[in-house]
């Protein structure tokens, strides 16, 4: 069994900067890739960025490429989102989700199998 748990979400202008992070619980965390995907008021969830169980394979959706990293460290059982250049189209709820692979930095939620509660992100303009 993995536990999830996000924080770091909140209000912020557009332009301004703020970082998510991913606290899971389980020991073989450090195994499996691991994803950020959110989800808008009325849209679906959408894939955000991957990274894989050593960190060295990263993939971004195009909407956040150059804004978002995503990064982990094992040792602390810890993923984080850091989020840059924030729009008013970023507000979601933002999920952090458990790959069932290690070294597939996947796009799709059907390759996910453990979910957070998720923290939600306001951008205003």
């Amino acid at each position: 069994q993995v536990q999830l748990v996000e924080s770091g979400g909140g209000l912020v202008q557009a332009g301004g900067s703020l970082r998510l992070s991913c606290a899971a619980s389980g020991r073989t965390f450090s195994s499996y890739a691991m994803g950020w995907f959110r989800q808008a008021p009325g849209k679906e969830r959408e894939f955000v960025a991957s990274i894989s169980w050593r960190g060295d394979k990263t993939y971004n959706a195009d909407s956040v490429e150059g804004r978002f990293t995503i990064s982990r460290e094992n040792a602390k059982n810890m993923v984080y989102l850091q989020m840059n250049s924030l729009k008013p189209e970023d507000t979601a709820v933002y999920y952090c989700a458990k790959s069932r692979y290690s070294g597939n930095v996947g796009n799709t939620k059907d390759e996910y199998d453990y979910w957070g509660q998720g923290t939600q992100v306001t951008v205003s303009s």
